[in-house]
């Protein structure tokens, strides 16, 4: 339980805010891996793993609690029959319907990726699996990432983790795998390539901007400060994925812009939650540790200004999470 002498510690931590005007963590609670959508009344919304609950915000600064679940006890039975964890869930908007897409993992072996279909504001019911581990051999088919090309039409789904992040073609409603689509690795070793994790990526998240799509993952140890955000991109989203360097994705390579040391107050950047651009500035969610907090295992959700240099590339003022 997240403690009140917790809240009022985190609280007291963000009373002064930052240069972009944001007090972190812009929720101190637990939520990890978060998603963030605009609802249909123009606020935005937010869950995250384990669903919860979800919370809403008027300005994406300040977040509250709503009160809803986005399951019913009931859906969370049925969905369980597939696996215990429900984690990093993505709502996406394909064909003009608002889906959410979350794993359900037992192990990196039996790691599954479900989609439901939106019922009420915030409300979701399962339509089934999407893609199971056990099936394709991929370990970890986890934290999916779902995009749809606004050139050709074409919805992607882009997962993984300790088995590489791969991409497969999904049906235009989103529900299913598109007839004859592939799996194909994009970015990141695996872990038996890279057991220190350093070149193995996470927490897909596909941004487009100026003619690129760009490609943010999550590397290293998601539990301390070896976690971090990084970034490749690619003219298209199924092209190569290169680093700021010209280094390819696939081969484990991928441009650090958030991360941390061990003593820094906040500390393990990653997962990319969402990004939106507001009065002529972009803001990037994410989560990440705080020493604030009585539980070390903790990750609030953070809300930081992504700039950009004159080749396109994006970084972060510092380098380093915000206060």
């Amino acid at each position: 339980m997240f403690s009140l002498l917790c809240f009022m510690t985190l609280q007291t931590w963000a009373q002064d805010a930052n240069d972009s005007g944001i007090k972190n963590p812009v929720w101190g609670p637990d939520w990890p891996d978060p998603t963030v959508w605009i609802g249909d009344d123009g606020q935005y919304y937010s869950v995250a793993t384990g669903l919860r609950g979800v919370i809403k915000s008027k300005d994406l600064f300040h977040w509250e609690a709503t009160g809803t679940h986005p399951l019913s006890r009931e859906q969370r039975q049925l969905i369980r029959q597939y696996g215990r964890n429900l984690w990093a869930p993505d709502v996406a908007i394909v064909n003009g319907k608002r889906l959410l897409y979350v794993t359900i993992y037992n192990s990196a072996e039996d790691s599954n990726i479900g989609v439901l279909k939106e019922t009420e504001p915030g409300q979701f019911e399962l339509h089934g699996l999407i893609t199971c581990g056990k099936e394709t051999g991929i370990e970890d088919t986890i934290d999916p990432e779902v995009v749809t090309d606004p050139e050709t039409g074409i919805v992607w789904l882009f997962f993984g983790s300790v088995g590489g992040i791969h991409r497969i073609r999904l049906s235009q409603d989103g529900l299913s795998l598109a007839p004859d689509a592939g799996y194909e690795r994009v970015a990141g070793l695996t872990v038996h390539q890279n057991p220190s994790r350093t070149r193995v990526y996470e927490g897909s998240y596909l941004y487009k901007r100026k003619g690129y799509w760009y490609l943010f993952v999550s590397g290293g140890n998601y539990s301390n400060h070896t976690y971090q955000l990084r970034v490749g991109r690619s003219a298209t989203l199924d092209g190569i994925f290169l680093d700021k360097e010209g280094r390819q994705m696939v081969d484990g390579y991928a441009t650090s812009i958030l991360s941390s040391e061990k003593e820094d107050y906040f500390y393990g950047p990653g997962h990319c939650g969402e990004i939106f651009e507001k009065e002529g500035k972009t803001y990037l969610f994410y989560h990440c540790h705080n020493k604030g907090t009585d539980n070390p295992g903790q990750r609030p959700m953070m809300l930081q200004e992504i700039l950009w240099d004159k080749e396109g590339w994006p970084y972060f003022e510092g380098g380093k999470p915000k206060p």
